[in-house]
């Protein structure tokens, strides 16, 4: 694994005066379309992608954990034995590391000590999920250390739960399911109540295309708890009116535009764009498996103006590469992606537009926002653990 200073072994012995014991690496994800649903028990489809947060480490035969996260030049050091009590008092990325560590070992045996160095080509806080890359990197690196094979559904639970139980985000287990099971040349359908899913081949000759608004999304955070608590309360209005569904995701969209007039405003917005991003998915996966790539295109298209309008997600400064994105020839749909609020948009553009797609994005962002845009053409990437119960290549 080539890092931007040499391979993760070799960066990992510049740390600790020794070659490590096992490395892993996890890739981050886009997702192509069904924003916002995942925590509704909704359909999701993203893809991973061949940005990743790579690991090399070391056993230790204490119980000290002791990280180095080479891009930031930031070190930690803790005990095993007192992690529980330690999440108001550790960073974010070591808090991660410090979730993952202690469910671990509560569902399985003492973990040993461990040297622990990883650096990352996923961009922070952009909406490609540096953070999910983070944990099925480490989830992966352990189970490689001790010489165990990994259940890789489990694995994505276990990533969810740091997040939900340990940091107290309540997010859905999109992220960390793709980056632990994504297939290279495929997009994954995840049914995210069941948790069944299936590969959807990507047609050849088509980009993806992500453009970072450069936009810190310093209130998506704040702004998805309350988007949860949002659709609770949809939820509970529309079975008021007798709509009978445990779930937004349960609501078939002929029943919502029934019942939706005697819904308060903000919670028929809600409700309206998981209902209809829900179907969206359905569509936009029948339209891959028909061969209609430009349906494809038009479902992200109209899934963006959802997120706009309906869900209040985008910012002026993602509204702005999609739009321009929207007047390029050859390109055949964008949206934002992620939580929202900045972050990045996401394009799928035929191969021969690609390049004139990249000149327009940042030509056309800078005079509007004084800085140009970075924008970075994708290829789809195989999973943590790949689809085999076992890690991924490295």
């Amino acid at each position: 694994m080539q890092g931007p200073d040499g391979t993760i072994a070799e960066r990992f012995v510049e740390v600790f005066g020794r070659p490590p014991q096992a490395t892993a690496r996890a890739p981050g994800r886009v997702n192509l379309i069904g924003e916002h649903t995942d925590y509704n028990q909704g359909f999701v489809l993203p893809a991973a992608i061949d940005r990743y947060i790579t690991f090399a480490a070391r056993r230790r035969p204490d119980r000290l954990l002791r990280a180095h996260a080479l891009d930031l030049g930031e070190s930690v050091e803790f005990s095993l034995d007192a992690v529980a009590g330690l999440r108001e008092k550790l960073g974010l990325w070591s808090r991660y590391l410090a979730g993952v560590a202690l469910l671990l070992e509560a569902g399985a045996e003492r973990l040993p000590g461990v040297d622990l160095a990883f650096s990352g080509s996923v961009p922070r806080e952009s909406g490609l999920s540096s953070s999910a890359a983070l944990e099925m990197g480490a989830v992966a690196l352990w189970h490689r250390l001790l010489g165990r094979r990994a259940d890789p559904l489990a694995m994505a639970r276990l990533g969810q739960r740091v997040e939900n139980e340990f940091l107290g985000i309540p997010s859905g287990i999109m992220d960390q399911f793709i980056s632990a099971l994504g297939r290279r040349g495929q997009a994954l359908l995840l049914d995210c109540r069941s948790l069944d899913y299936r590969y959807v081949p990507l047609p050849d000759g088509i980009d993806i295309v992500v453009a970072n608004s450069g936009v810190k999304r310093a209130l998506a955070k704040s702004e998805y708890g309350v988007r949860v608590q949002q659709c609770a309360a949809a939820l509970a209005e529309l079975r008021h009116s007798g709509v009978e569904a445990a779930s937004l995701r349960e609501v078939p969209l002929p029943e919502f535009l029934a019942a939706q007039a005697r819904l308060g405003d903000l919670p028929r917005r809600r409700a309206r764009h998981v209902i209809t991003e829900n179907q969206r998915v359905l569509d936009a996966v029948a339209a891959l498996d028909a061969g209609h790539i430009e349906r494809f295109g038009q479902l992200m298209n109209a899934s963006h103006r959802s997120l706009r309008d309906d869900y209040q997600v985008s910012a002026p400064e993602l509204d702005t590469l999609v739009e321009i994105a929207w007047k390029q020839p050859g390109v055949l749909g964008a949206r934002m992606t992620g939580a929202g609020f900045g972050g990045c948009t996401v394009n799928l553009v035929r191969r021969e537009s690609t390049p004139a797609l990249v000149d327009a994005l940042q030509a056309g962002f800078a005079p509007v926002f004084g800085r140009t845009p970075e924008v970075y053409v994708l290829a789809t990437a195989d999973g943590a653990f790949a689809d085999s119960g076992a890690p991924g290549p490295l």
